[in-house]
């Protein structure tokens, strides 16, 4: 890819991603506001142009486009509605961590992520129930700290301990 192409495509991947954040943080400022539907909008604008850069380029790897624009992909990748546009990247993305070409962590999140909304065990444990604050069903849970330590994660525990105690500060509990 030639540079100046890679440099606009991360430069639309990182503003996409910015523009679903400042929506997010609309929505949790203001959660009785009018903002599922430009969310939803957003959200579905970013999966067709994602579809599009994957299908003329190939997954945006982080030697491609850098590692905030290839992380800003994986992002907009999680949220699209289109499960179909995730479970062919997450194949992209498998091959691409395993060739050193995007961290292994991508990889983790958006296999999680298919096998959740396919009704399957997770793998690394990255899923949580929102409403319970406890994982999705994980496959081998005996082995899981070691898997997720393989792919940059740390222990589940930990990071569920992290996630109650940003929810209690977003609560003011």
């Amino acid at each position: 890819m030639v540079p100046a192409l890679a440099r606009a495509l991360a430069g639309e991947l990182l503003r996409r991603a910015g523009e679903e954040r400042r929506l997010m943080r609309q929505a949790r400022d203001r959660p009785t506001g009018p903002w599922r539907e430009p969310l939803a909008a957003c959200r579905a604008g970013n999966a067709e142009a994602l579809a599009v850069i994957v299908r003329r380029h190939g997954w945006p790897t982080t030697d491609q486009v850098g590692a905030p624009a290839s992380t800003a992909a994986l992002m907009i990748l999680l949220h699209a509605p289109d499960l179909g546009l995730q479970l062919g990247c997450r194949d992209l993305i498998a091959r691409a961590a395993a060739d050193g070409l995007c961290p292994a962590l991508h990889h983790a999140y958006i296999a999680d992520h298919c096998a959740v909304e396919l009704g399957l065990p997770q793998f690394y444990g990255t899923r949580v129930d929102p409403v319970t604050l406890r994982p999705c069903p994980v496959r081998s849970p005996g082995t899981l700290d070691e898997r997720r330590r393989d792919v940059g994660l740390g222990p589940l525990d930990e990071q569920l301990r992290r996630l109650r105690d940003d929810v209690r500060g977003f609560r003011g509990t």
